[in-house]
């Protein structure tokens, strides 16, 4: 028996649904069209790369909203994270098929992909990394909010190995000019994690200073010196020297925040910052 498209189509399910954002569709599109709404970003501006938060909405969601309300979004994207699970390879690719959300899925960018292996052999594609990983997940409604038909080629980095980083940003850069389209890069990240916010602060402008200057090496040094517990450190690294090899050459911080801003508990914050890449 023959298939369909939609049967045989490689879908990969919600892992977090319900748990860091809405389950439901319609409280879903609800409330991405209020963060959006509320966000006082004024009129959006193109940009090469952007940074976003992934902790569950009620922490982050107003950061995240503000920076891809403040932002034009093209129909394609591709999605850097960091890699929670410790499943998979060092780098993996999610390179066929759709992602599903609460009452949409959305196409992976085949095209995208295939150029990203060709002018990246360290970066395979794989599942496993993928499947119950929640940061690039929760970007997708936001997305697809702001670009109906957006396609996306999704990444988790699990290494921090610089070299490795920088090949992957060459990579990354190169297959961009190939396509010959407007591609953006979203960077998923939360700040320093559970120390009081005092102090989460404090670190987390020296990792602000190094992005806002697109020093992708500094960010590096920083967040391994000064101890600054930024879960996509790596991501950012390779993102924001990719970004500067496309023409990037400024990053602006749209809005910095903590979670003790909604817990009312300032003793153990997770930091979020949501930047634009220029």
């Amino acid at each position: 028996m023959c298939q369909t498209l939609a049967e045989s189509l490689l879908v990969r399910a919600p892992a977090v649904a319900g748990r860091f954002y809405p389950g439901e569709p319609e409280v879903l599109e609800r409330l991405v069209a209020k963060l959006l709404t509320n966000a006082s970003a004024g009129e959006p501006q193109r940009a090469i790369a952007l940074l976003a938060p992934h902790a569950g909405w009620v922490y982050s969601g107003a950061v995240a909203g503000e920076v891809y309300a403040c932002s034009i979004i093209p129909d394609r994207v591709v999605l850097l994270g960091p890699n929670h699970t410790g499943l998979g390879p060092e780098l993996s690719l999610w390179d066929r098929g759709a992602w599903e959300y609460p009452g949409a899925r959305v196409r992976v960018d085949e095209e995208m992909a295939k150029v990203l292996k060709s002018c990246c052999p360290d970066l395979i594609p794989d599942q496993s990394a993928h499947r119950y990983e929640h940061c690039l997940e929760v970007q997708i409604p936001f997305l697809r909010a702001r670009a109906p038909n957006l396609r996306i080629t999704p990444v988790v980095v699990g290494t921090t190995r610089l070299d490795l980083l920088k090949t992957l940003a060459g990579s990354l850069a190169n297959a961009i000019r190939s396509i010959r389209e407007e591609v953006l890069i979203v960077i998923s990240s939360d700040m320093t994690h559970y120390e009081p916010a005092a102090a989460a602060e404090k670190k987390d402008r020296l990792a602000v200073a190094a992005m806002e200057a697109l020093d992708a090496e500094e960010l590096y040094r920083v967040v391994r010196h000064a101890g600054v517990s930024m879960c996509g450190y790596a991501p950012a690294v390779a993102g924001l020297l990719a970004g500067h090899e496309l023409g990037a050459r400024v990053g602006r911080l749209i809005r910095y925040s903590h979670s003790g801003e909604v817990s009312g508990d300032s003793s153990s914050v997770v930091g979020y910052a949501g930047m634009v890449f220029s």
